[in-house]
């Protein structure tokens, strides 16, 4: 596994499933193309830039380039780290048929080639046995009983919440649940509860 402080932004669905195969670390997708009309997708990163850095790693064809540069466009470059994919020919398993380029994207390539595009990129990352579980990170308990989930008053409070740090209103639980653990720790997020007097209704 490898550890990282920034957070990873990639293309789709798929991307992010192979890379939580060995990142501990919180990665976003921009949904394609979606990412140009999504403002409060564009809120998050921004959000997550200033918080943690980013670091962007998309498929090295002409719409991952559009996709890095718009992200590059938004955030200030200080704040952004770059991990670039080499050329290479070849389709995905789950296609038919290769891309537009017929270029592999970040889900078609080997775990060593993504790690050493990382590595090359300046992204703080260390290398772990797996992903670390500590007594600071938020679970899905701790959303319970701070009134997140579970309650009558628990899309008021997560919407309360996500407001208060910027967060996009249509993030699932799940989401958020890996957002908070990336930008805050179980102690901050029940100060912040306390003061929001978030309480479930008895």
């Amino acid at each position: 596994m490898i550890k990282i402080k920034e957070a990873v932004i990639v293309e789709g669905k798929y991307d992010k499933i192979r890379l939580s195969n060995f990142i501990d670390g919180l990665i976003i997708t921009t949904d394609g193309f979606g990412i140009f009309k999504d403002k409060e997708k564009q809120r998050l990163i921004k959000h997550l830039a200033d918080t943690r850095g980013i670091l962007i790693l998309t498929d090295s064809d002409g719409a991952g380039f559009v996709i890095r540069n718009f992200l590059k466009g938004a955030v200030s470059s200080d704040k952004i780290k770059h991990a670039y994919i080499p050329d290479i020919s070849g389709k995905e398993k789950r296609k038919d048929k290769p891309s537009k380029e017929g270029k592999l994207g970040v889900e078609g390539i080997s775990d060593e080639i993504i790690m050493n595009a990382i590595s090359r990129s300046g992204a703080e990352c260390e290398l772990c046995e797996e992903k670390e579980r500590t007594d600071s990170e938020i679970t899905k308990a701790d959303l319970f009983e701070l009134g997140l989930t579970g309650c009558p008053n628990a899309a008021e409070n997560r919407d309360r919440l996500k407001k208060r740090l910027s967060l996009p209103e249509n993030m699932t639980s799940n989401s958020m649940l890996d957002v908070l653990n990336f930008i805050m720790t179980k102690q901050e997020l029940k100060e912040i509860m306390d003061r929001e007097v978030c309480e479930c209704s008895k």
